[in-house]
This record gives C-alpha cells, sequence and structure tokens, in this order.
C-alpha cells in the first residue's frame, strides 16, 4: 500500500452559522495526483485553505506524514512541507519574475537557494529567460507557471493548487497538466482543485466530487469517457 502523505480526517469548515466543508475524508498517498471537482461554492477552495491553515476548521484532523498540522499557521504549514498555489496566481506584477521565486523562499525549506531557482527553471525554461523581466509583463500562462514555480522552490512534499487552469487556453491548460506530471515524477505529491472535471478525472489517480461541503462521489482515470456519470454527479450535486 502506497504510503499516506496527506490525510484528512472528518474535516469541517464552517463560516458562522454556515458549514462550508461537512466532515469530509480522503487521502492522498505519496506520489500520487488527487483531485478535487464540483459545482462553484461545493467547499473546494476551503479545503484547501483549511490544510494551509488560512481558515480555522470546526472539527475533524489534517495529516502530513501522519503527524497533525490542523490548527498550525500558515508559514507553520509550509514549513512542514505543503505548499499552495492559489487561485488567481497572486504573483506580485512589479516585482521581477526572480523576485517573485525568492519569495517562496521564505519558508526555510530550500536547500541551497540556487539549487532551489536551478531546479524550477529547468522545469520552466521560460521563466528562465524572462527572469529579470517584470512579471506583470508575462502571459497568462507564463504567471501561472510563476506560481507553480514559486511553490515549489520551497520544495514541498505536498502541492495544492486552485484552480491552475482557470483563464488559459486550451494549448496552455494542456502545458500547465504536463507541467504537473513532470512535477510528479520529481517526487512531489499534488492534490489538485479543478474546474475542469473530465480532464481531471482523465489525469488523476483519483478525483473526489464535493457538493454542499460533501464528498458525493470518487472517479478514478476509467471513468473519465463515462459523460453519462459525470454529469449525474453534478447535477445530483
Amino acid at each position: 500500500m502506497t504510503e499516506t502523505a496527506l490525510e484528512v480526517d472528518a474535516l469541517e469548515v464552517r463560516y458562522g452559522a454556515v458549514s462550508a466543508v461537512r466532515s469530509i475524508s480522503f487521502a492522498v498517498g505519496r506520489g500520487e495526483i488527487v483531485g478535487l471537482i464540483g459545482p462553484n461554492g461545493a467547499g473546494k477552495s476551503t479545503t484547501l485553505h483549511a490544510i494551509m491553515g488560512l481558515v480555522p476548521a470546526h472539527l475533524g484532523a489534517v495529516r502530513l506524514g501522519g503527524r497533525s498540522i490542523l490548527g498550525r499557521p500558515p508559514e507553520a504549514v509550509a514549513r512542514a512541507g505543503v505548499a499552495l498555489v492559489p487561485e488567481g496566481r497572486r504573483i506580485f506584477g512589479e516585482f521581477s519574475v526572480e523576485e517573485n521565486l525568492r519569495l517562496g523562499l521564505a519558508t526555510g525549506r530550500a536547500r541551497g537557494e540556487s539549487d532551489a531557482l536551478a531546479e524550477v527553471y529547468e522545469l520552466f525554461p521560460i521563466l528562465a529567460e524572462a527572469r529579470r523581466r517584470s512579471a506583470g509583463a508575462l502571459s497568462g500562462g507564463q504567471q501561472q507557471q510563476l506560481a507553480i514555480g514559486r511553490a515549489l522552490v520551497s520544495r514541498p512534499d505536498v502541492l495544492l493548487l486552485d484552480e491552475p487552469s482557470l483563464g488559459l487556453a486550451p494549448l496552455v491548460v494542456s502545458s500547465v497538466f504536463d507541467a504537473l506530471a513532470a512535477i510528479r515524477e520529481r517526487g512531489v505529491t499534488i492534490l489538485l482543485v479543478e474546474q475542469r472535471a473530465q480532464r481531471t478525472v482523465a489525469f488523476a489517480d483519483r478525483t473526489h466530487v464535493l457538493a454542499n461541503g460533501e464528498l458525493r462521489m470518487t472517479f478514478t482515470p476509467a471513468d473519465a469517457g463515462d459523460t453519462e456519470k459525470m454529469i449525474s454527479a453534478y447535477l445530483a450535486a
């Protein structure tokens, strides 16, 4: 059995009296890619934010390599080995590409600044070419590469991605998914929130469907061609 890298156990998150995430449980094995899909407002981003310590959990547990990280501040979660690529990229447009990447070194996990940057430049050669350019001058796809690269320079064990294909053209989306496959080959475990349901189901080892804060169904790549089943999952949501 694959060693568990990240475990979410009966997680519940509330915003006042509203339950945004309702007692969900799932695990991500070391080196796996697991997807979270579902309608807007299903609780996908909230789940990532709770794992990262950006929002408090009401109940449940989150374990990284068997150790509890729930309730720790985000910087402590990052030092423990989790990195988040947020929705909308959130790069600093007035900074250079390399200055943006160096922000990812702040967690203190990187073993050698030059090596950490070199690994990102190897994965995304366009960032090496543009390292002195303003990040705001990059295309949307290049900015997404930069957001992923900024997370990777901390050398995380687990990478959380929130809608990395948002607003990108189909060819650029393919390059992002290719990059995620290469990142997994480097030993990084990935939890991927996406709106491209069929693409995610075909790509990930498992994909969980969230709706109204609950885990409703789990797909495997074999389900990717079953359009009727996927539509049923969303209609049931």
